[in-house]
């Protein structure tokens, strides 16, 4: 049984946000490619939204004890700037074996725990405005996952190619 309080697990939310937010800059900062920057510094402008998002929740909590409702869901990372910054000039920037394939690859794993934590969450919630909190904010990391293990795909199936490691 979860004995986490709603305020430990909305400061343990705020944390990870805030690591993955830490983590998503800190490889826009440090990588060459100008897609990867774009893609890092968009997931990493999202985690500070979450962090204001869950920590208006939380002010909120403590004052009132209860959760604010969720009145709009935010967008997730936009599939029309994934397009865009998913290009082949992106994929031919990007070795599989490299620092940025690396980053993207930690990251699938950094959202994944996202997703396990807030879905865990949600599940466990009995008030509905938390429970509709966290559902959202496990479908938005599932977002920012499926969007990083697309991309991640496509640079494996690139290195495939280029390698001649397809059986046809």
């Amino acid at each position: 049984m979860d004995t986490k309080t709603p305020t430990d697990i909305l400061k343990e939310a705020i944390l990870l946000e805030q690591r993955g937010k830490a983590f998503y800059s800190s490889i826009a900062a440090q990588t060459a490619s100008e897609a990867v920057r774009q893609i890092f510094t968009l997931i990493a402008n999202e985690e500070e939204e979450h962090i204001r998002f869950l920590s208006e929740q939380y002010t909120n909590y403590r004052k009132n004890n209860t959760f604010l409702g969720i009145a709009a869901r935010p967008a997730g990372a936009p599939d029309e700037v994934a397009r865009k910054v998913l290009s082949d000039e992106m994929k031919h920037q990007i070795s599989a074996a490299g620092f940025e394939a690396a980053a993207i690859s930690a990251a699938m794993e950094f959202e994944a725990k996202a997703v396990e934590l807030y879905s865990s969450r949600a599940g466990s919630a009995s008030d509905p405005n938390e429970r509709a909190l966290y559902s959202m904010l496990a479908e938005w990391e599932r977002g920012h996952h499926q969007w990083l293990a697309r991309i991640d795909k496509e640079l494996r199936e690139q290195v495939w190619y280029d390698n001649n490691f397809w059986p046809f």
